[in-house]
């Protein structure tokens, strides 16, 4: 099965190539590097070198803590931190950018053979850490062949990628076996995986919770609710493809009954939808102003004929939770997993999500149960609840403590990752 799935990589290259060009028309960052994506890397001085995998942006702000604590653990290594998307290279520069040469940056190679054995052979890490959820057959076969104790840290696996990886189990179930050590973000998560074939995976927590809010994105939260004056303020975070049209809609037939002028702030997950969402906007005569055209520092007064600030700009999603009222986390009310709550309950904000949280789902319920957050079932839901908390300020008051609380006490999950990890260091 593995000789066939890299078959099938090796005829597909070339489509993989282009859509790296494709994709690099909006995110210039994904032409540049490409030869690190076949596997060739510039010379860099032999050391002994940590590797740690974090694939896009969420992964490597997860992975945060833990860089930061290997580099204490073992002050005579580099960390290699590899990832996939421009994002993901672009974050890790911006969280890093103290760490100096001790930390590495490069996209990984395609999971074909001969070009991760290249990357094997030109590192030579002592240990590989993967984060979340990346599996990738090749790459666990050629570090097994090559005596590198390959690590899945802060592990998730959702009910639908079982089923998925299940189905594809001559393949996945190898690879599973051959890790060595398996840190799991909660108990159904380690079930999961342990019903993909790993043996005894630990259960750690998240260690989204050990991100510390950058103090500088506050300052700049409050500069920017400065800047709103006296109107409350929804936030709809991390939106993605099919609910835009949702929220921009509801927002549209709900504002006019209410007897105040809510702001509302829609941060896109993704950049390469920045000109889309505002395409939306426009379409449907909404008034809106684009974070990137305000002044990083001195931000002067938004009108009160705004509607919609769009927030187009990377890396500053502590700032719109801390200038906001209420935050709607996305990806919720279109099946596609949801995203956590982490960020939102980190900055003490009441939390809505919708129905498809199945990414996610002990930390929702979690949330839900300890009154952090509520789930609604569709935009017009969104705001009918955004709306009466609104109206309601202790109601919300009592929500932010309760989420504040909640992402105090499921803190250290980056010290139980590291007992874990101590038999390979």
């Amino acid at each position: 099965m593995r000789l066939l799935y890299s078959l099938v990589w090796g005829l597909s290259l070339p489509l993989a190539l282009f859509r790296l060009w494709w994709r690099g028309r909006q995110e210039p960052g994904y032409r540049q590097h490409i030869a690190e994506r076949l596997g060739f890397y510039p010379a860099i001085a032999s050391t002994p070198t940590i590797w740690v995998h974090a694939v896009s942006a969420g992964e490597t702000r997860a992975a945060e803590p833990l860089i930061r604590a290997l580099l204490a653990r073992r002050p005579d290594h580099r960390i290699l931190l590899t990832h996939m998307t421009a994002t993901g290279r672009e974050t890790g520069g911006k969280l890093f950018a103290d760490v100096g040469p001790r930390l590495y940056q490069a996209f990984l190679p395609y999971d074909i053979n001969w070009m991760i054995r290249r990357f094997l052979r030109h590192f030579s890490p002592q240990l590989c850490v993967l984060i979340e959820t990346e599996v990738w057959p090749n790459l666990v076969a050629q570090c097994e062949l090559q005596s590198i104790p390959v690590t899945l840290v802060n592990a998730r696996l959702s009910e639908k990628s079982l089923k998925k990886a299940q189905r594809l189990a001559s393949l996945i179930l190898p690879a599973a076996r051959a890790i060595s050590c398996v840190a799991a973000q909660s108990n159904p998560d380690a079930q999961r995986l342990h019903e993909l074939g790993i043996e005894r995976p630990g259960v750690t927590g998240n260690m989204k919770f050990d991100v510390t809010p950058p103090p500088l994105m506050g300052e700049r939260g409050a500069a920017l609710r400065r800047s709103f004056g006296e109107r409350q303020v929804i936030l709809c975070a991390s939106t993605r493809d099919g609910e835009e049209e949702l929220i921009l809609q509801a927002f549209v037939e709900q504002t006019p009954l209410l007897q105040t002028n809510p702001l509302l702030i829609i941060t896109p997950r993704h950049p390469q939808r920045f000109d889309q969402v505002a395409s939306m906007l426009e379409a449907r005569g909404i008034s809106y102003v684009r974070r990137s055209t305000l002044n990083h520092e001195e931000i002067a007064p938004i009108t009160r004929d705004v509607q919609v600030l769009l927030g187009d700009s990377m890396g500053e999603m502590y700032m719109y939770y801390a200038a906001c009222d209420i935050a709607f986390v996305g990806g919720s009310l279109v099946p596609l997993g949801g995203h956590n709550l982490i960020e939102a309950c980190a900055m003490g904000k009441p939390v809505l999500t919708g129905t498809h949280t199945f990414n996610f789902s002990e930390i929702t319920d979690q949330a839900i149960a300890c009154g952090a957050a509520f789930r609604v079932d569709g935009a017009l839901s969104l705001f009918r609840q955004a709306h009466a908390l609104l109206a309601n300020q202790q109601q919300r008051q009592r929500m932010g403590e309760a989420a504040y609380a909640f992402f105090l006490q499921h803190q250290g999950a980056t010290a139980r990752t590291m007992q874990m990890l101590e038999p390979y260091l």
